[in-house]
C-alpha cells in the first residue's frame, strides 16, 4: 500500500482506487490508504475469494442438487468442479478431488474457514467399532483444534476445499496454485510444478502434513486426519511345517524297496 508499490502507482495513473488483499480478504482504497468496511457491493467478491460455511450449510451439502451459476453463466454443481492442471500436477489434483469428498475431513476444513475454534470442535461425532466387543463408541473430533494456529499448508487446503464447494464462484473451475505452492515449499520441491510424482506417495505425505498442520501429535485421535483414516490391520501368519531330513531319507529308502 506504500507509495512505492505497483498498486499505489496503478491507482494514481489509471484511476483504479479499490484493491483487495488476497490473503486477508480486506478491501482498501488507494492512494488515500484506508480500509473499506461494510460495503454491500463488495460482498460477492468476498464470497468468491474467501467463501465461508455455517454448520447448517455443511450438513446439507450432500443433499444439494441445485446447480450454481458462475460469472459467465456456466452452471456447475458445487463440490464437483475441475481443478486446473498447472503442468504435471494431475496426480495432485486426483488426490485433492478424492479428499474433498471424504465427509469428516471435508466438513472439518470447510468450517475451519470461519477462523473460530468453536465452529469445528464437536461438529460431528464419529462411530468406531471396538474389535474386542460388538459395541460401538463415539468420540468427538479434535477438541483442541484452533484454525488460527493451522500451518500455512493446512490453511491453503481449507481454502481450496471451500472454493471447490462454494456456490459463489466467478469461474466454474478452481485454480489450486496457492496450495501447490505451499506443497512445493513444505516438501522442498519434492512435489513441484512440472515434476511428475506418484499419487499414492503424495497422498501419504499430504495426510501426514495435514495431521501435523492442525495440531496432531503421536497420540491416538489427536487430529481429524488420524480419526478419519487411522484403522486397524489384522495380520495372520501361516507357518508351513517342514519334514526332518531323517524322515525324508527313510521315505526314499522305502520307495526304493521293490
Amino acid at each position: 500500500k506504500g507509495k512505492q508499490t505497483p498498486a499505489y502507482t496503478h491507482a494514481v495513473e489509471e484511476g483504479h482506487f479499490v484493491f483487495v488483499h488476497l490473503t486477508k480478504g480486506t478491501f482498501h482504497c488507494l492512494p488515500d490508504d484506508y480500509e473499506i468496511k461494510n460495503e454491500p457491493s463488495l460482498n460477492d467478491i468476498s464470497e468468491a475469494l474467501h467463501p465461508k460455511f455455517t454448520k447448517a450449510e455443511v450438513e446439507k451439502l450432500d443433499e444439494n442438487q441445485e446447480l450454481a451459476r458462475d460469472l459467465f453463466g456456466r452452471r456447475y454443481l458445487p463440490g464437483f468442479v475441475g481443478l486446473n492442471n498447472l503442468n504435471k500436477t494431475d496426480y495432485l489434483n486426483a488426490v485433492l478431488q478424492a479428499l474433498a469428498h471424504v465427509r469428516p475431513l471435508r466438513d472439518f476444513f470447510l468450517l475451519a474457514g470461519s477462523g473460530q475454534q468453536e465452529s469445528i470442535n464437536g461438529h460431528n461425532n464419529v462411530e468406531t467399532e471396538d474389535h474386542n466387543s460388538s459395541r460401538k463408541r463415539k468420540h468427538s473430533k479434535s477438541n483442541n483444534a484452533n484454525p488460527a494456529e493451522f500451518s500455512h499448508l493446512a490453511k491453503c487446503f481449507s481454502l481450496l476445499l471451500r472454493n471447490m464447494w462454494s456456490s459463489h464462484r466467478f469461474k466454474s473451475n478452481v485454480d489450486p496454485h496457492m496450495l501447490v505452492q505451499a506443497v512445493s515449499v513444505a516438501s522442498n520441491k519434492r512435489y513441484h510444478v512440472g515434476k511428475q510424482a506418484e499419487a499414492g506417495e503424495f497422498l501419504s505425505w499430504l495426510l501426514h502434513q495435514l495431521h501435523v498442520g492442525v495440531g496432531g501429535t503421536r497420540k491416538s485421535g489427536s487430529s481429524i486426519v488420524h480419526e478419519t483414516f487411522m484403522g486397524r490391520v489384522e495380520v495372520t501368519t501361516l507357518i508351513k511345517k517342514r519334514r526332518k531330513r531323517g524322515e525324508e531319507a527313510a521315505l526314499e529308502i522305502l520307495n526304493a524297496v521293490p
